[in-house]
């Protein structure tokens, strides 16, 4: 499996996940025009895409989930989110819908949407795997819940969020009511809560972390990196640890990488869906 985030934080949001066969975007939270360009930086194509999954309906997430699914005949999932995102996305190619908690297969991709915590309709993270390595999307959250750490400890790959520094939003330009949104526990992930989470990771098979959704306004990498660094000391060395950038994509990440060859920079009910063009596997829904 490999992963590239192609840009996070509050002016969009949109994530690469791929295995040998199959190429999924998790948001799509750019322009279709920007996300093609991000794709062809790190020599991909949205013609590579077999479906686009969304975590909530919120614009920096789903502004280019439309125009995407339209062009290249993608389905797009989340249900909930595809009513209260209907202004933004207008007409899908195709609908593919799934109950949270349940799993789904897209071709050789098992699929796990879980409960996130944040102010929309049905947020959700997913857990990816190949059936050998696994990669977890959770950013949106204004807690980690007893939900998210289950399935956050599953993973050898975190996309996880680190959005404010709590002293910058408290003294930041937001009016008051933002900062209670944000540092509600619907609103979003601060540097210290994420830190502190990956020290109860220290102990599981995660080797890649990349912090994101940063914010522009409340948040600096560098005070991401000193809350992580202060948090796990010396334990930071088990993590291979970056940060999203909002204006350019990360490098693509190869999971199951062994650390000393990095290079640079409850069960559960599956279903699986068939596009609408033949590719993928057979619906069964029970």
């Amino acid at each position: 499996m490999r992963f590239c985030v192609l840009g996070s934080g509050s002016k969009g949001n949109c994530t690469l996940i791929e295995s040998g066969i199959t190429s999924l975007l998790i948001d799509a939270g750019f322009s279709g025009k920007e996300i093609t360009r991000r794709m062809a930086l790190i020599n991909r194509s949205p013609e590579d895409l077999d479906a686009i999954l969304i975590t909530h309906e919120h614009g920096d997430h789903v502004s280019g989930a439309g125009v995407l699914s339209r062009r290249y005949k993608l389905p797009v999932s989340n249900p909930a989110t595809h009513q209260a995102a209907a202004t933004r996305v207008k007409q899908l190619h195709q609908r593919w819908e799934f109950d949270t908690g349940t799993g789904f297969v897209v071709s050789d991709l098992d699929i796990h949407p879980f409960r996130t915590s944040h102010d929309t309709v049905d947020p959700v993270g997913f857990l990816i795997s190949d059936g050998v390595n696994s990669v977890a999307y959770c950013t949106d959250t204004g807690k980690i819940t007893t939900l998210i750490r289950q399935r956050l400890r599953q993973c050898q790959a975190l996309i996880l969020e680190s959005n404010y520094d709590p002293a910058m939003l408290l003294n930041g330009p937001y009016p008051m009511h933002i900062k209670q949104r944000v540092r509600s526990n619907h609103g979003h992930l601060a540097n210290n809560d994420a830190a502190a989470f990956l020290v109860e990771l220290c102990d599981t098979e995660v080797q890649h972390v990349m912090l994101a959704h940063l914010s522009e306004t409340n948040n600096h990498p560098d005070l991401v990196m000193a809350q992580v660094q202060q948090q796990l000391g010396n334990r930071a060395r088990n993590f291979h640890l970056e940060l999203a950038r909002q204006d350019r994509p990360s490098r693509l990440i190869t999971v199951g990488e062994n650390k000393s060859e990095q290079k640079e920079g409850e069960g559960e009910e599956t279903i699986s869906f068939q596009r609408q063009d033949g590719r993928g596997e057979s619906c069964i829904r029970p």
